[in-house]
């Protein structure tokens, strides 16, 4: 993995190892569809609270300079990190993700748990509570 200097809000000492990285890193790292476009990045990394599992990373996309954005919950199980990009590609294009289930206020946290079920049918993947 290359290395980067840390952004805002990343801990400088925690180090990627080539299985591991600390969740303020995944936050802002971009995501490319199936034809290499960028789509947009991770919002955030949502774990189950007692398990540990990751539930799904939001995606965010649609506005413009980050302000107006709408929020896509991503089964973790769709990403797959592609070291040559330094980004994570989904298996989709924008396009088909724009009919994907969102949410358009990230500080609203009704959304946590509400459709998690319908994300996953959505996707097609089995859930991560199964």
């Amino acid at each position: 993995m290359v290395h980067q200097e840390p952004t805002a809000g990343q801990d400088p000492y925690v180090k990627d190892t080539p299985s591991f990285i600390a969740s303020d890193k995944v936050e802002g790292t971009n995501v490319y569809g199936a034809d290499s476009k960028k789509i947009g990045s991770i919002q955030r990394i949502i774990l189950e609270k007692r398990g540990g599992k990751v539930a799904y990373a939001v995606l965010s996309f649609g506005g413009f300079l980050g302000i107006g954005d709408d929020y896509y919950p991503l089964p973790w199980e769709k990403l797959r990190y592609d070291e040559e990009l330094d980004g994570y590609r989904i298996d989709l294009t924008k396009a088909q993700l724009e009919n994907a289930p969102r949410f358009s206020d990230l500080d609203d946290e009704s959304y946590l748990g509400r459709d998690d079920r319908k994300v996953y049918d959505h996707y097609g993947v089995p859930p991560y509570w199964m």
